[in-house]
């Protein structure tokens, strides 16, 4: 008999780039996911949680985590002001219902934002009942030099936090071994983003199984460990060349994720 493990698997909204965070929701209840994680970044719908939970409503898709505006091109999302845009993700989350808060460790030019990051975070974390879940990042890299441009590390596992969310991609792009990070993240992994690299220089994305990372291993390890957050397929679709090849895709990493996910755990039989 096999043991199902109580974790979502969950379409963030990035998935469907350059569709709309809209389409995002319509995906992801047609290809049957059990929720979505709102990415908040330059579409209008994804900053408005009016929007947002009648897209929820109608659809029948539960918002399952929001992910704040950290990437370079939400600088001015939600306020310029790093801790503003934090407390609005926290607000979203709690009137959307969702768990978790997904953040990435501020740019290195974020001074003081950066030196007050770890004590900041615990200090939001303790205001609610939401998990602020801080990213693995990676190093930048042109030709054969590197940037750390994260602080107060791309390796979040060196620092103090309360939840860690785990990207496949990420360590892909750091060429670090992303089982032995989630050795280290151990209870505290509290988040997964799905997908897949190979190493290259560029956070690719790609569907899980079309790396080299270890997708189906973690999987199989959320499984056995009896994981209760969330795992959500953040893949890039961007060169999809129709939006039938983009759903295929989609669905191909939900079938992936399942089949894994889906330990071969023998369940004594009552």
């Amino acid at each position: 008999m096999v043991r199902i493990p109580d974790a979502k698997v969950a379409l963030s909204t990035a998935s469907v780039y350059p569709e709309s965070t809209a389409t995002a929701f319509e995906i992801a209840a047609r290809l049957g996911y059990d929720g979505v994680e709102v990415m908040v970044w330059t579409d209008p719908v994804s900053q408005d949680i009016d929007a947002l939970r009648r897209l929820s409503d109608y659809h029948r898709m539960p918002i399952l985590a929001v992910h704040a505006p950290c990437l370079l091109i939400t600088q001015r999302v939600w306020s310029t002001d790093p801790w503003i845009k934090l407390q609005r993700a926290r607000a979203a989350a709690e009137k959307l219902g969702a768990s978790t808060v997904v953040v990435h460790p501020p740019f290195r030019w974020q001074r003081q934002y950066s030196r007050d990051f770890v004590t900041g975070i615990w200090r939001m974390a303790d205001e609610t009942d939401v998990r602020f879940a801080v990213e693995n990042m990676y190093p930048w890299r042109y030709r054969d030099r590197e940037m750390l441009a994260y602080a107060p590390d791309w390796d979040v596992t060196k620092d103090d936090y309360r939840h860690f969310t785990i990207d496949l991609s990420h360590t892909a792009t750091a060429r670090t071994d992303a089982l032995q990070m989630i050795d280290r993240m151990g209870d505290r992994l509290g988040h997964v983003h799905l997908a897949d690299g190979n190493g290259s220089n560029k956070d690719e994305h790609l569907v899980p199984g079309r790396g080299t990372q270890p997708c189906a291993e973690l999987l199989d390890r959320l499984a056995q460990s009896g994981f209760d957050g969330h795992v959500v397929i953040e893949v890039n679709t961007r060169r999809a060349m129709s939006s039938a090849e983009r759903e295929a895709d989609l669905a191909e990493a939900l079938a992936f994720t399942r089949l894994h996910l889906a330990s071969a755990v023998k369940v004594p039989r009552g």
